[in-house]
């Protein structure tokens, strides 16, 4: 029997953002860029550990866990036959739209809705709507799913009067109790679906609710209100016009806007080669005439940080061969090197002259590395910010860094992976002892600080604000903020306002205004970066394709021995952010299934699962240590990627932009 097709609330949502993705969802000869575990990602950002927070609220619950639309339908309908109940993931449907309710309270007649989100709310100064009687365009996805879930029951019980809230996390109410994050952990069960499990909440954790409810009635009320998409179609319009097309599984003829960049069906090459078919490349043959070779060409959706795609491409301007030097209107803005305007105008002009040669501005380079002192140090910070907090007194979201790694380059160019930082204990905070670690290995010189994006200055400011508004008595707090001081700037909004000798210098900052490559493909992002620059310097390219690092090579590593980071085929240059471990290595298959979808830990948001799996997932000692040898891996290879970042711009700016 197949499957009934409805639509859902997260269908719905999909829809929302583009009708046209019913038609693909859930199709497997499809691409689909959005087909990581959402298990997974919930339990890295907490929703699932909120989640089941939530229903420790409503002791008396009745917890329907059915995957089948028709066992939960009767269960929950003979559940709501009772005058005063609350239901767990309760079923409703009515014509062809199906939700699943997280909390639902019924009382007598009345009938509560809760939509339970991973997101924090400030009772005394935050709001979901505009002064104009419109949604923050924040809270916008959030209210538009709890929207639907009442629209749906309304629809389906018209005698009851229905109420609806999103329950957030309070982030006024502090955490009551050490280990409350311990008492959800996950499981598998004989199926391979995962759950968690939650231990007995006491007294005082019931009491101390980390999580509020915020009724959205008139949020709602504004939503139904809306005119979006076809003219003069309400609400109620909408929702079985989308319900009919995914039943009856017809396209919903594609609109192009800026969204279609960020389309989940987008097929990549690897995607194309597997024969997967690609859904973006439908629509705009449908809407626009292009042939798939068409869009795979740049558009004005390549354009980096530019504001204005929309507005091109509703004037028929999509291919970037189209765009003029009037659309981006390059001015400069009075600093060095390239405004934002001038680096687009860069990046169109370049790809309108088929020129895939870097544009470098060599004295703008050279008067910033004359600045610097040495010995130079390169930081990089893994951090987690948990739904619900792991100590007494902590706020939900307060952050957490765990790690970093260090490297240090001196004035005659050797390098040495100077120290690391990892905390990776069930429940600890780490986060004193952190900067007690960098402060001892930064103090020692005056020689300038990199970060790559302020990522590493805003956690040294939370750091500051943590120790200075801590009850307990920090003996080292006064020395320690000193030093926080000295090597940052303080952030917007800071009730204190500074800026240190040592403040740290943004290397993404060095790029935006002094470098552009086309191989970066609009990208500013580091693994983007730094391969570009590899393909260009004949030096890196020398160096590292040998065994220089590590073990018996000539740059100290704390976790390598004799690595080459370097692949050369023809013009080739592999990216070193392949060659780092594999997390099987070492771990258990039922552990690693929570880890990630990809074989490699590759960025910053894997790294924070890793975390997050060491404190909810159950596994062995041996489990644990080797996940902790790939994240130490993955950050020392974040600052050595900066190294040859400053030694490749270095070395391109002394000959001229020059390939060297």
């Amino acid at each position: 029997m197949s499957k009934p097709r409805y639509l859902t609330k997260s269908r719905f949502k999909m829809a929302l953002e583009c009708p046209t993705k019913l038609f693909y969802t859930a199709k497997k000869d499809y691409a689909n860029q959005k087909k990581d575990d959402p298990f997974l990602l919930a339990l890295a950002d907490g929703g699932f550990q909120v989640g089941e927070l939530a229903k420790q609220y409503y002791p008396e619950g009745v917890d329907i866990r059915e995957l089948d639309y028709d066992t939960a339908l009767e269960k929950t309908n003979e559940v709501l036959a009772r005058e005063n109940v609350t239901i767990f993931e309760a079923a409703v449907k009515v014509d062809d739209l199906f939700i699943r309710v997280d909390v639902l309270k019924k009382q007598g007649d009345r009938i509560s809705l809760f939509e339970v989100k991973s997101k924090s709310w400030d009772p005394d100064g935050d709001s979901m709507e505009g002064k104009r009687v419109s949604i923050v365009a924040g809270w916008r996805p959030y209210l538009e799913d709890i929207a639907f879930q009442k629209y749906v029951v309304r629809k389906a019980f018209p005698a009851w009067s229905v109420k609806a809230f999103l329950t957030l996390v309070n982030k006024n109410v502090a955490c009551p109790t050490d280990g409350l994050h311990q008492k959800f952990r996950v499981k598998e069960d004989q199926q391979g679906r995962k759950y968690v499990e939650v231990k007995d909440l006491d007294e005082e954790e019931r009491a101390t609710k980390i999580l509020v409810d915020v009724p959205v009635d008139s949020s709602c009320e504004i939503i139904y209100a809306e005119v979006r998409g076809e003219p003069d179609q309400d609400y109620a319009a909408k929702a079985k016009r989308l319900s009919q097309a995914y039943k009856k599984d017809e396209k919903i003829a594609a609109v192009v806007t800026s969204a279609c960049a960020a389309c989940e069906f987008s097929a990549s090459n690897e995607d194309l080669k597997s024969e997967l078919k690609c859904g973006k490349t439908e629509c705009w043959g449908e809407a626009l005439g292009f042939s798939p070779e068409d869009v795979r060409k740049p558009t004005v959706l390549d354009i980096w940080n530019f504001r204005k795609k929309d507005e091109l491409i509703h004037a028929g301007t999509v291919r970037m061969t189209d765009v003029s030097l009037g659309d981006i209107a390059p001015n400069a803005d009075g600093k060095p090197g390239l405004s934002a305007k001038e680096r687009q105008w860069i990046q169109v002009e370049k790809t309108q002259d088929n020129d895939d040669t870097p544009w470098l501005d060599c004295d703008g380079l050279k008067r910033e590395f004359a600045s610097w002192n040495f010995p130079l140090h390169f930081i990089d910070f893994e951090t987690a910010a948990p739904a619900i907090p792991f100590n007494k007194g902590r706020f939900a979201y307060e952050g957490i860094a765990f790690q970093y790694s260090h490297h240090v380059l001196d004035e005659e160019g050797k390098i040495e992976h100077k120290g690391q930082y990892i905390n990776t204990t069930p429940g600890e905070f780490p986060n004193y002892e952190f900067i007690r670690a960098l402060k001892r290995e930064l103090e020692a010189d005056s020689g300038a600080i990199f970060m790559y994006a302020p990522h590493e200055n805003t956690y040294l400011n939370l750091i500051y604000r943590q120790l200075k508004t801590d009850p307990d008595d920090i003996a080292d707090g006064d020395e320690l903020c000193d030093f926080i001081r000295t090597v940052t700037k303080s952030t917007r909004g800071s009730v204190e306002t500074w800026e240190g000798d040592r403040s740290m210098v943004d290397m993404l900052q060095i790029v935006k205004r002094f470098y552009y490559d086309p191989r970066m493909g609009g990208s500013n992002s580091l693994k983007d970066v730094l391969p570009a620059v590899l393909s260009r310097s004949g030096l890196l390219q020398d160096k590292y394709s040998g065994p220089v690092y590590g073990g018996d090579g000539e740059i100290v590593s704390l976790n390598f021995e004799n690595q080459r980071w370097l692949n050369i085929k023809g013009e080739k240059v592999s990216n070193p952010y392949d060659l780092l471990p594999k997390l099987h290595e070492g771990s258990s298959d039922s552990t690693l299934e929570f880890l990630s979808g990809e074989d490699a830990l590759k960025d910053g948001g894997a790294a924070m699962t890793a975390y997050a799996c060491i404190q909810y997932v159950e596994m062995q000692d041996y489990e644990r240590e080797a996940i902790r040898t790939a994240l130490l891996k993955y950050c020392e290879l974040d600052t050595l990627a900066m190294v040859m970042l400053y030694e490749g711009l270095k070395n391109l700016a002394k000959k001229g932009g020059e390939a060297a």
